[in-house]
């Protein structure tokens, strides 16, 4: 018995990443990592799901800094910027969001991220920390994974 071949179809607007992970952390290369990534949602029409990793600062704690209610409170600070930001473009600019907080390291928090939500691809910032030239920014690490395409906005 002969197989027959079904012609592929084309699906117009099916293709392209569903979910896009961007990291943000609050210094002006996240932000403007969120807003290119919130451009890529908008035109996939992807789910953007941006996400903050809450250091742990084990030296803090030692001294008895609170440190779970610090990191609470930038979260949400970023929360509360976004959120400005989304209703200010409201009507002009519609993309479908999350906002999401880990703790922990920021690569293994925003890699945790990126495959719990299973996303098809991962912006960050690059990195505006001198010392990352010799211990490695969060953006060299997700690329140097090579489990999603990564996108590094400077």
């Amino acid at each position: 018995m002969e197989e027959q071949q079904v012609p592929a179809r084309f699906e117009r607007g099916t293709d392209g990443p569903k979910v896009i992970v961007a990291g943000l952390d609050g210094s002006e290369s996240s932000w403007r990592a969120a807003a290119y990534a919130a451009g890529l949602a908008r035109r996939q029409n992807a789910l953007l799901a941006l996400v903050y990793v809450q250091p742990y600062l084990p030296g803090g704690a030692a001294l008895g800094v609170p440190v779970a209610e610090a990191d609470t409170g930038v979260a949400e600070q970023l929360l509360t910027e976004i959120r400005t930001q989304v209703e200010r473009l409201k009507g002009v600019f519609q993309v479908r969001w999350e906002f999401h907080t880990f703790r922990g390291d920021p690569y293994n928090g925003v890699a945790m991220a990126a495959d719990q939500l299973k996303a098809d691809a991962v912006v960050v910032g690059a990195s505006e920390r001198a010392g990352h030239r010799f211990v490695g920014s969060v953006a060299v690490r997700l690329v140097k994974a090579g489990k999603w395409p990564v996108t590094v906005v400077p």
